[in-house]
């Protein structure tokens, strides 16, 4: 290559690097959903600290999973522009920091009359969030070649959906429903000194291996990106991306199929207790079904769009399959058999959280130049926004109405989420520009090649100068 050619590489540590993310971004997603899965246990051990009413004590046991979606939503701005400003790696510090402290302060939980500190503790978690649910995205691009960005994204994601999947499979086992609340209390004590011994060791793994950025670019694209760094201004890349139709809807899709999600994972629990009685190790069985589909369904999502890059024709299918998974999860739950309900819940979550990383993709697809950090950061804001609407509304239906009211809810959202995805245009701006910089390095290289043999030609035509 010549020297005065920016140079373009990919590193093996971008395995590891983005390895280390997935256990981090994996032990903050457990402890956002490992107390709801055992909502009825939790309510049961805390019941002298909560509301008297039924539905506001419910409702306060919710906001142990709601609260990571309330943080989120005012705390998203700055976080992005720390990202962009800082970087990736002070992100990554602080996220695992405040895992690890939140871990530690549920420890100093375990007695029945200190809800309120439990809540303070699940708000530390919660606002670790904000450093690492927008870092999948920007990871990839840093690290990762054209050809991986999508699966690496996967890969980021990923994480997070394994901490979810053991969030909801470990919780109720550990804290099997008793009787005894000492009983309970010293279950739940194991289980929150387990966690947090991990999260201190995930802490110090963080400030010994993970880096800013690799010495060179992995792309051409991702170089450009670095050049202009120094020139981007945060508030007018969020200004771009709000005067982006496309992105826009978007970004009200996103956050109604993710906050689907988060409604279903959030009650879970009380939807399989309903149907089936005392099973709440099966309700934790159904999460993780669940979850390790939609890893699966991450997965091939990030292979196919690396393959294809068929960004909106795989999210409205994608999107689509999730409304017809939800129907047929909604239809079977009464029929009695369990072995059904775990296969509809498993083709729920292919779709629902395989949809998470084409989102993400999409988005840094149609908003190229802007930061990946920056969208990535809206389309959380807006899946907590929905999160928090449709749980709390989900909840008000199953009291009210009935666990079926509630998941047609989500059903009848989900269908009006697949028909605003047909509007987005298919505006991929990062295909172009790459396609842009290969055509202009196959112009210079075929001007450097005719300037050679222009010049060669002269040479040979003054040598039989000569020779005549």
């Amino acid at each position: 290559m010549d020297g005065s050619s920016p140079k373009t590489k990919v590193y093996k540590r971008r395995w590891l690097i983005v390895s280390l993310f997935c256990l981090y971004s994996m032990s903050n997603a457990y402890q956002w959903i490992h107390l709801n899965i055992i909502a009825n246990i939790i309510t049961k051990y805390y019941n002298a600290s909560l509301p008297e009413d039924r539905f506001q004590r419910e409702t306060t046991v919710d906001w142990l999973s709601m609260i990571y979606m309330l943080a989120y939503i005012p705390l998203i701005f700055p976080s992005t522009f720390l990202l962009n400003k800082k970087g990736l790696r002070v992100c990554a510090l602080a996220g695992a920091f405040l895992n690890a402290l939140g871990a530690w302060l549920k420890v100093a939980c375990v007695s029945q009359d200190r809800f309120a500190v439990l809540m303070f503790a699940q708000t530390i978690c919660a606002i670790a969030q904000i450093f690492i649910l927008g870092l999948p995205a920007k990871i990839a691009a840093v690290w990762f070649g054209p050809n991986e960005v999508s699966t690496a994204t996967s890969l980021g994601v990923f994480g997070n959906q394994v901490g979810v999947a053991i969030g909801f499979l470990v919780p109720p086992i550990l804290v099997p429903n008793s009787d005894s609340l000492d009983e309970i209390g010293n279950d739940l004590s194991i289980m929150f000194y387990a966690g947090a011994g991990y999260m201190t060791l995930l802490f110090i793994l963080v400030i010994i291996i993970f880096k800013e950025r690799p010495p060179h670019p992995p792309s051409k694209a991702q170089m450009l990106a670095l050049q202009n760094v120094h020139e981007e201004h945060y508030g007018r890349s969020l200004l771009n991306l709000f005067k982006n139709i496309g992105f826009d809807l978007l970004t009200i899709t996103y956050g109604v199929n993710t906050g689907c999600y988060y409604a279903i994972s959030t009650l879970l629990n009380p939807i399989i207790l309903e149907y089936y009685p005392g099973h709440e190790e099966s309700a934790g069985q159904i999460g993780l079904t669940i979850v390790i589909a939609g890893v699966g369904g991450s997965i091939a999502a990030g292979i196919w769009l690396d393959k294809t890059r068929t960004y909106k024709g795989t999210t409205l299918g994608i999107y689509f399959l999730s409304m017809a998974g939800m129907v047929a999860f909604t239809f079977t739950l009464d029929i009695k058999i369990l072995w059904v309900v775990f296969l509809c819940a498993g083709a729920l979550g292919f779709f629902m959280t395989g949809y998470l990383p084409v989102g993400f993709e999409f988005a840094a697809e149609i908003t190229y130049p802007e930061s990946e950090g920056t969208s990535s950061g809206l389309l959380n804001a807006s899946a907590q926004f929905f999160g928090i609407i449709l749980t709390i509304g989900c909840r008000a239906m199953i009291n009210k109405v009935g666990t079926l009211g509630s998941n047609l809810l989500i059903s009848g959202t989900l269908l009006v989420g697949t028909i605003c995805t047909g509007f987005i245009a298919a505006d991929y701006r990062r295909q172009e520009a790459g396609k842009e910089i290969l055509e202009q390095m196959d112009n210079a290289l075929e001007i450097e090649i005719s300037e050679k043999y222009t010049e060669k030609s002269r040479m040979a035509d003054a040598e039989n100068d000569n020779r005549i």
